[in-house]
């Protein structure tokens, strides 16, 4: 338990350093470039973001997973990410003109080669991030991923006020990846072979063929709203709607992505010495409730503020698009780490017909609403994220043994510190305030202070777990 307790602290390190500076480039960015120019790079981000799903091939689940990894395998695995990406940086960029076209937007093409360029790097530190998670040394990943965001962060905000425009972050990007690679090769574990080697490649594939799939159809989902709001309606609406969505998935950078890297040994390690798995699942989801609902409430209450504060007013437009969001993604929370679990129970087909179902839905619903404006769009991504919730848990019920009772039964005082949080956000409207910034802290303090006592008063299990005696 210490260990894990060291790798979710350390996690959570890396992933709030990592939001803290994020958000304040992107405030400086949010008022260098326009919504046209943030916009364009968007829609260059999300194609590139598809092809990074299926650069990956499943080595890195596939490197965490393995039972026995032999110098073999990390070389077969490192064959099997370049030969990925190499290929991946060779169709982005002759994809980059015909797609610029489409858009009608010839900066795009720019955007695409110079991320046709980050795909040749990637690969260097490829089998080296998920080695050492697999080692459970979160300290180094740490200092790769900060020296990551340092040099994305110093080189976007340069060039864009260098007048670079939408080009300036995809220059960010590939700065990025170097500065983590250079990070990477100092704390190289000793063991990790140099040269590729063909022979195992196979096998890599073939584990990777239905986690490939669903990562792809994954985030062909994520993609959708911007692509088509792109295409259909306008680059600035994709400004607006990438602001409203930056906000909601503000909860991943702040939870799931400091939880994800460690939750998914941990139920690799449960199943595989017979552990209660669904008991585990439901803790999971007990204390990602905990967490999780008080956010989206008070995001939904305090959205006009966020937004300004964070981005400034001519963004006001994403406000009500995160308000109609935020409980459709407070409900997500609850099954979103279904993922790491059937990947952990060997369940990888299940998951990636989960990945594919809700893309479809979410496709079909957003081209339906994207004719009548952002609203409608917003709600289809709604109505996308509660179909994704019912058919997981439907799989969950066949997997692990799921009821809803047994869900009800642990969410209910997550249910309960909730509503005492929502006193917080509540009050600050109630009595008001001058200035969007105090609004925002006394809001949140107010919050926050909430949280605490309830999580305490009514001993909620993650309140426990964090002061139980070692």
């Amino acid at each position: 338990m210490n260990i894990l307790r060291k790798s979710l602290l350390l996690s959570f390190a890396e992933k709030y350093t990592l939001l803290l500076l994020n958000t304040g480039g992107a405030m400086v960015i949010a008022r260098v470039l326009t919504p046209g120019e943030i916009g364009t790079y968007a829609i260059g981000a999300v194609l590139a973001g598809v092809a990074q799903s299926l650069r990956d091939f499943g080595v890195s689940q596939y490197v965490v997973q393995e039972r026995e990894l032999t110098p073999a395998k990390l070389r077969a695995a490192f064959s099997t990410s370049a030969l990925m990406a190499w290929l991946l940086a060779i169709v982005v960029a002759l994809a980059a003109g015909p797609l610029a076209a489409f858009y009608r937007q010839p900066e795009l093409a720019q955007v695409l080669h110079v991320q046709a360029l980050n795909f040749v790097l990637i690969p260097f530190s490829s089998v080296t991030l998920p080695y050492l998670r697999r080692q459970m040394r979160f300290g180094a990943i740490y200092a790769i991923n900060a020296a990551h965001c340092v040099a994305q962060l110093v080189c976007e905000i340069a060039l864009a006020l260098a007048g670079w425009g939408s080009v300036s972050l995809a220059w960010g990007a590939v700065a990025g990846t170097t500065g983590a690679l250079t990070i990477a090769l100092l704390v190289r574990p000793r063991e990790l072979p140099w040269l590729p080697a063909w022979r195992g490649i196979g096998g890599i594939l073939r584990f990777g063929v239905y986690a490939t799939a669903g990562g792809v159809v994954d985030e062909l989902g994520v993609a959708a709203p911007d692509l088509i709001v792109g295409k259909l309606v306008g680059v600035v609406q994709v400004g607006i709607l990438g602001k409203a969505m930056g906000v909601i998935n503000m909860f991943n950078q702040l939870m799931t992505s400091a939880i994800s890297p460690v939750l998914f040994p941990a139920f690799s390690a449960c199943a595989r010495e017979g552990g209660d798995i669904r008991q585990a699942y439901l803790v999971t989801a007990s204390g990602m409730a905990a967490v999780a609902w008080p956010f989206f409430v008070f995001l939904g209450v305090m959205a006009p503020s966020v937004i300004r504060v964070l981005y400034g007013d001519q963004w006001d437009a994403a406000v009500p698009l995160v308000r109609i969001m935020c409980a459709s993604s407070a409900l997500y929370c609850v099954f979103n780490m279904a993922r790491y679990l059937m990947v952990a129970l060997g369940q990888v087909k299940p998951q990636a017909v989960v990945d594919t179902q809700a893309t479809l839905v979410r496709v079909g619903a957003v081209l339906a609403a994207a004719p009548f404006g952002l609203h409608w769009v917003a709600w289809a991504i709604v109505a996308g994220a509660l179909f994704r919730c019912a058919i997981t848990y439907r799989w969950l019920r066949v997997l692990i043994g799921l009821r809803l009772m047994h869900l009800l039964i642990a969410l209910r005082r997550s249910a309960l510190v909730t509503l005492v949080c929502l006193l917080g956000p509540l009050s600050a409207q109630w009595f008001g305030t001058q200035a969007a910034i105090w609004h925002l802290l006394s809001a949140g303090s107010l919050a926050a202070l909430l949280w605490l006592a309830a999580m305490v008063t009514l001993r909620h299990e993650l309140a426990v777990q964090i002061w139980r005696k070692r």
